[in-house]
């Protein structure tokens, strides 16, 4: 179809700006705008038909002249925006489905090959002019903020992007989640079981040090992603436990790690402390939880039948090296797949005594269950310490001394 032509049919359908009727031909006239190049295909369609050259008025009735108040949209953008820390934006909208409809009539009607659908040069017109006005720039990939325009509302959403950090964290205190979690009897609804606080403990890691993130950096959340996590019983000592913090709609973005450090130490003091290493992405996250650690136990072991240490000592070292079957235990089967896994025992020996009980460290592979390996949980786990020994064998404390991450930098 010639060029003539294809103006021709396309303005048979209703008068358009050059906007749209340079869009519906959108790869043709490289480096123009769409407002040029629809300019230019008027000057071209007046040139052949020789006729007087007309600038476009009236109304369009693809976009109902949209693209004259890309300025204004700017300015919403703007005042939507204040009060936000931010470097970077991205511009995305919800078209009405009319306008949609009616450039895809045309494409399919006409069998357009090129065209551009509005949203797309919405997105960028506007981005450009509010870029122009703030002096922030688009970023596609990462942007601080995505704001989305709404045409039939008349309005502007600011989503704000997270912001993430990576730390260790140590936990002094036993009774205590790594994460929240929601009271069992409500499901966080709130009820007299929770006293009406909807969790069913009243603090975690994750809110111990959320709490003060949160106020600093004016968020709505705080989200722990961390490289495995212990018991709710277990202390999390030694060098600490690798984890990501996911800072949930922040309306400051910048800060001293230092200072959100001593922030977080200070509020969650003689429970939680944290040491804060850098900044991070959110696809760092898939990548801790991804990376399987070894980790070191230490443990207090009490025997029934008061076992000589010698004997002790040797079923525990019958145990270094071993590959242990472990059978989902009893305590987690209700909300893990029911089947047997391999462990590696990488090295345990006997550390000493306290009040009549054994001190042990064990280092295991990712994901062996370490008070199973112990008490043999009624034969799901083979062998086991209280097999080796043909005595009821438990664990009274277990602390987390360290966690190996294999790709850490």
């Amino acid at each position: 179809m010639e060029l003539d032509e294809a103006v021709e049919k396309i303005l048979a359908y209703g008068a358009c700006c050059d906007h749209c009727l340079g869009r519906f031909m959108g790869k043709r006239g490289h480096g123009l705008s769409n407002g040029e190049r629809g300019r230019a295909f008027r000057i071209y369609r007046a040139i052949a038909q020789n006729l007087k050259y007309e600038p476009f008025s009236g109304s369009c009735w693809i976009c109902n002249n949209f693209f004259d108040h890309i300025h204004e949209w700017a300015e919403h953008i703007a005042v939507a925006c204040l009060g936000i820390e931010y470097t970077t934006f991205l511009v995305g909208c919800r078209v009405p489905p009319l306008i949609s409809e009616s450039e895809e009539m045309v494409w399919s009607d006409l069998s357009l090959a090129d065209p551009e659908p509005i949203k797309s040069e919405i997105n960028r017109e506007v981005g450009k002019a509010f870029s122009a006005m703030s002096g922030k720039e688009a970023d596609f990939k990462n942007p601080d903020i995505v704001v989305l325009l709404d045409f039939a509302k008349d309005a502007v959403d600011v989503q704000i992007n997270p912001v993430f950090f990576y730390g260790r964290y140590r936990k002094y205190e036993r009774g205590i989640p790594q994460t929240h979690w929601d009271c069992r009897a409500c499901r966080g609804a709130g009820c007299e079981m929770c006293n009406f606080t909807g969790k069913q403990y009243q603090d975690s890691v994750e809110e111990l040090i959320g709490r003060p993130v949160t106020s600093m950096f004016s968020a709505k959340n705080a989200i722990l992603h961390g490289a495995g996590r212990e018991d709710i019983d277990a202390r999390m000592i030694g060098t600490g436990r690798p984890f990501i913090l996911e800072v949930v709609t922040p309306k400051r973005r910048t800060a001293d790690l230092t200072e959100v450090e001593t922030a977080i130490n200070q509020s969650a003091e003689g429970r939680v402390s944290v040491v804060l290493s850098r900044w991070c992405v959110r696809a760092e996250v898939e990548t801790l939880k991804s990376n399987k650690a070894h980790k070191k136990y230490r443990i207090i072991v009490n025997v029934e039948g008061a076992p000589s240490a010698a004997e002790f000592a040797k079923a525990v070292k019958s145990l270094t090296g071993a590959i242990i079957h472990q059978r989902t235990p009893e305590r987690v089967a209700h909300r893990r797949a029911d089947k047997i896994r391999e462990r590696r025992v990488l090295d345990i020996e006997c550390t000493g005594e306290d009040a009549g009980r054994f001190i042990i460290e064990v280092t295991g592979e990712a994901g062996l269950y370490i008070k199973e390996l112990i008490s043999g949980d009624n034969g799901r786990t083979r062998p086991s310490l209280s097999e080796m020994l043909g005595l009821p064998t438990r664990v009274t404390s277990l602390d987390v001394v360290m966690v190996e991450e294999r790709k850490e930098e």
